[in-house]
């Protein structure tokens, strides 16, 4: 499979990468839903619950406390996935990059064509009054609050909230037009982001995942490994 893998890519010159928190956790960053992911950790409140839109309402502090300790770190790096999907982006074979992740790294490791499906940690917004704050102006307030009084909220995706339709729409007619869609890191059951596969009519669907995960397509390519260990076996021409 990664002989076919390696002709594929060095054949396509019209490559989408569509990704979920599997890319990160190779810069140790936790996932949700592995043995080890957020979602079994024992916390006060399911972290489904912290992450809700009506939870930040609520319990802004608590919601908080578990954003700042959980989802922001500011010490990771990109790791090979990241570097080696910005490579073939400079070769004129990736035509973009959807991602699931919050965290910035695609962006981090030089990568100039991503659109981030649930947001990024990078951006906040006053609710008051709109203003917009980075992370570093934010970080570390127990409640982040702008100087308008309003309280200051990420620019991420909770849940019971929407997805930005500008960059759903963006998505949508990158993978409908590519012939090659790799999807990496991700087991597909978050939605909508996950019904996005299904606008996909090129000629090679790769997934690149630990856990074999069902998929409408026969002649799908499925390896089920470390995203990173298997692009280090892919030699770019």
């Amino acid at each position: 499979m990664i002989e076919e893998l390696n002709k594929i890519i060095n054949e396509s010159d019209n490559i989408v990468f569509f990704g979920g928190a599997g890319v990160s956790t190779e810069s140790g960053i936790p996932d949700f839903r592995s043995q080890d992911g957020l979602y079994n950790m024992k916390y006060d409140y399911p972290p489904e619950t912290i992450l809700s839109h009506s939870f930040f309402l609520s319990h802004k502090k608590e919601f908080y406390k578990f954003y700042f300790d959980k989802l922001v770190n500011t010490d990771i790096k990109p790791n090979y996935t990241h570097i080696f999907l910005k490579e073939l982006e400079d070769k004129g074979k990736l035509k973009g990059i959807i991602t699931q992740n919050i965290d910035g790294l695609h962006e981090m490791a030089g990568s100039k064509k991503v659109y981030n499906l649930h947001g990024t940690i990078y951006k906040n917004h006053c609710m008051l009054c709109n203003k917009e704050y980075s992370l570093d102006e934010i970080i570390g307030q127990e409640i982040p609050t702008c100087t308008c009084g309003g309280t200051i909220k990420p620019d991420v995706v909770l849940y019971e909230e929407p997805l930005d339709n500008d960059v759903f729409e963006e998505a949508e007619k990158l993978i409908s037009s590519c012939k090659t869609l790799i999807i990496g890191g991700t087991s597909l059951t978050v939605y909508p982001a996950a019904y996005l596969i299904n606008y996909f009519d090129g000629d090679n669907l790769i997934i690149i995942n630990r856990d074999k995960i069902n998929v409408p397509f026969k002649n799908a390519i499925q390896i089920n490994d470390s995203i990173g260990e298997t692009f280090k076996k892919v030699n770019l021409r």
